[in-house]
């Protein structure tokens, strides 16, 4: 192991060293200052003879008198059973106060990718207890499911509620308890929030079956661009080895493309759209793509991102990518939170890709689709209504019109908002929709097969309606 002392240039996060033999890219280095202190980087770019090394610690302190050294392994995660329970720092190092890990391996955390021909189709409904998601939006275990937020939404309280309740149904029933289990990655946070995530984990008893990395706003960029990778790679050895079914939960990636373009703009490079790294779609890909199922393994994949779209809009660069590649996105709402509906979720620009194969005889009930389709029409129906309404009145309405609004209302009120604390299964969402639907006359259920209809159909509800 050579030690040089040949540092050319050091510019934002990224150190330039001058090298006399090859140097393998994302090799990791130690760079020691002549106080002592010893920080860790990975190799960016290796072309010429000078090696451009992305700092983990930040470059402060750091002058030509360093000295570098090269330590020809790329960056692994060590990885353990033992890891649920335990809060990392964003470099995966632990900050609970607790032991040392003691690793039963080391994995790198780029990972391998992922043969598509060996991928399981995902199939599996993941009970949230949310029914904007469970019933309308469902999730299925093995995909990757984005939630599509703006500043000051609460977000992070929806995606707390999600970790805290999320279970796979039907492996409780078969095997008495699911080993189901959460990884949370959280990117560019406040203390502030940092402190929030670990006390709620802590306090409702779901640290128990989780790990969390938290890498902090005031953390080096380069950890940022870290921080999820080592969080699926954690996944990927509870899942494939281990044989959990994981929930990985990732949040913000707008902080995580933003660190791209930090260290972007450092190396100099030619910018994309709006200022971002050509090459975020590729690398957003990486990650997205590690969600899944393989053949033969018992463990599962599952990933929510959470971004926060600058300007709440949704054709900025990273939404844009992200609905790219992942199946569907979730929509927090605006105007939904301004009214104190809890999760604010709106429902009809939201899409799950996979639901239908996460729904049905055998997986939740087999009323569920027509169910959902039903309740999405007559919603569509009583929001163009509301627009109808500013300017006519309902008073120039039809009874079947003022229905559907009175519906659209109720749906927001009794469907949709039911607090971050509570926790709905299936059965509960499904009879909530059947009693919001049963407020139209029969005639008017025209997504709904007849035999569901005769099975469940509220006949008090359309009376006290009537």
């Amino acid at each position: 192991m050579k030690e040089y002392r040949t540092i050319t240039d050091v510019s934002g996060p990224l150190v330039f060293v001058e090298t006399d033999e090859p140097i393998g890219y994302d090799e990791i280095v130690e760079i020691e200052t002549p106080d002592g202190e010893v920080k860790r980087g990975q190799v960016l770019e290796t072309s010429g003879e000078v090696v451009a090394i992305q700092v983990m610690e930040g470059t402060e302190g750091i002058g030509r008198d360093a000295s570098v050294r090269f330590l020809g392994e790329t960056l692994k995660m060590p990885v353990t059973e033992g890891l649920l329970g335990r809060v990392l720092d964003g470099s995966g190092r632990p900050i609970d106060g607790g032991p040392e890990i003691v690793p039963d391996k080391r994995q790198d955390i780029v990972g391998a990718a992922m043969n598509p021909y060996a991928r399981e189709y995902p199939r599996e409904f993941i009970q949230t207890g949310i029914s904007a998601l469970d019933g309308m939006n469902t999730l299925v275990r093995g995909q990757k499911l984005p939630l599509f937020s703006g500043s000051g939404l609460p977000h992070n309280d929806l995606a707390l509620q999600i970790a805290r309740q999320a279970t796979v149904p039907e492996e409780e029933e078969s095997e008495g308890e699911s080993e189901f289990a959460v990884v949370f990655g959280a990117m560019g946070i406040t203390r502030e929030e940092a402190n929030e995530f670990i006390n709620d984990f802590e306090r409702t008893g779901a640290l128990e079956r989780s790990t969390l990395f938290l890498n902090l706003a005031d953390d080096p960029a380069v950890e940022r661009t870290i921080t999820p990778r080592l969080a699926l790679t954690t996944a990927e050895y509870l899942a494939f080895e281990k044989g959990y079914h994981i929930l990985v939960i990732l949040t913000d990636m707008t902080n995580y493309c933003e660190a791209l373009r930090e260290i972007g703009a450092a190396r100099e490079e030619v910018p994309g759209r709006r200022g971002y790294p050509g090459y975020m779609y590729t690398d957003l890909a990486q990650l997205y793509e590690r969600a899944g199922r393989i053949e033969g393994r018992e463990g599962s994949i599952t990933q929510i991102p959470i971004l926060t779209m600058p300007g709440d809009d949704d054709t900025h660069p990273i939404p844009d990518l992200t609905g790219y590649i992942t199946e569907g996105q979730i929509y927090v709402d605006r105007s939904l939170n301004s009214q104190g509906i809890e999760p604010p979720v709106d429902v009809l620009p939201s899409l799950s890709r996979l639901m239908d194969e996460g729904i049905g005889e055998g997986l939740t009930r087999k009323d569920h689709g027509d169910l959902s389709d039903q309740l999405y029409a007559a919603y569509a129906e009583g929001e163009d209504l509301r627009d109808l309404v500013n300017i006519v009145g309902r008073e120039a309405l039809s009874d079947r019109d003022n229905t559907y609004l009175d519906f659209a209302d109720r749906f927001e009120d009794e469907f949709v908002d039911q607090g971050f604390d509570t926790d709905r299964s299936i059965e509960e969402t499904l009879d909530i929709g059947w009693e919001l639907v049963s407020m139209f006359p029969k005639a008017e259920l025209n997504r709904i097969d007849e035999e569901f209809i005769e099975e469940y159909y509220r006949e008090d509800v359309g009376e006290v309606e009537a």
